[in-house]
């Protein structure tokens, strides 16, 4: 047993002293970039199934990694690291099959060059027309499902339904969920202030992510909010309840007021937010 425990503890004392040798700028200046890294990777997996999965590949590579360098050399593990090497190889082909609604995500993110932001005005008055039609389908228990891009684009889904490229209005969103309509059983996709289509098919969030309680829209606006940076909202059928999906979470049984300021908050720019905030500290200083 000693004549395997002290060639580990020297390549321990190896290690560590190649590490010390660093000097200390190099050092911080890695370590800071490697966490930014993974950080970064982390938040935008954040709410995704990615996430898990992210997690246990990462600790995985990591522990078998520490122990393959730790080997003590004069054993001669050349089996051993043939294998890791073939591990890795196929690792990577795994990794690109599992991640690849996240990758098709960053791809999309790194290639987008229009971010929907629009005015101020622009967005509340959007969200007015949001918050009305929620509030009339809620009342009469009329199931609604809507996406509002972000960044990331939804041009694939709207490809799915019906184009429909017009400026958004409770009246309209209303018509287009009515019970009996072609187009009331699907989703719906807003861009940039507009309603872009209608009757698009979203991808479903795994059964255990979601309560059994809630029907396919829930799980519809989940799974997109698992995928995508989109905003979500849902209005179920059986209960008349206002939801929110986004970032990969769900938040059920909204006030009609709590949901305006999600939108406002979620939809504005930084600027925008900012403007809002002194708007609202004058008028309260003034009150």
């Amino acid at each position: 047993m000693d004549d395997l425990i002290e060639p580990i503890i020297r390549s321990l004392q190896v290690y560590w002293n190649r590490i010390t040798n660093y000097g200390p700028v190099v050092v911080i200046v890695e370590l800071f970039l490697i966490g930014a890294v993974v950080w970064w990777v982390m938040r935008f997996l954040r709410g995704t199934r990615g996430a898990r999965l992210f997690k246990g590949v990462g600790l995985l590579m990591a522990m078998v990694y520490i122990v393959i360098r730790l080997l003590p050399k004069s054993y001669e593990w050349q089996r051993i690291e043939f294998l890791y090497g073939k591990f890795l190889f196929f690792a990577f082909f795994a990794v690109l099959v599992a991640f690849q609604p996240e990758l098709r995500r960053a791809l999309i993110q790194l290639g987008t060059t229009r971010f929907f932001r629009g005015a101020r005005g622009e967005v509340e008055e959007m969200v007015d027309s949001l918050v009305e039609s929620a509030s009339y389908l809620s009342r009469n228990k009329i199931g609604a499902l809507i996406a509002i891009e972000r960044t990331d684009g939804l041009g694939a889904l709207a490809e799915t339904g019906t184009l429909v490229e017009a400026e958004v209005s409770a009246p309209l969103l209303n018509a287009l969920f009515y019970p009996g309509s072609a187009l009331h059983d699907m989703g719906v996709i807003m861009r940039s202030g507009r309603i872009a289509a209608a009757g698009c098919q979203f991808p479903l969030a795994e059964s255990e992510d979601v309560d059994p309680s809630l029907g396919s829209r829930h799980r519809a606006a989940l799974g997109l909010a698992q995928e995508s940076d989109a905003v979500i909202l849902v209005v179920s059928e059986e209960t008349g309840r206002v939801s929110l999906a986004f970032e990969g979470q769900l938040y059920i049984g909204l006030e009609l007021e709590n949901l305006r300021e999600m939108l406002v908050t979620l939809l504005a720019s930084p600027r925008q937010l900012r403007h809002k905030r002194r708007e609202e500290a004058a008028a309260r200083k003034n009150s």
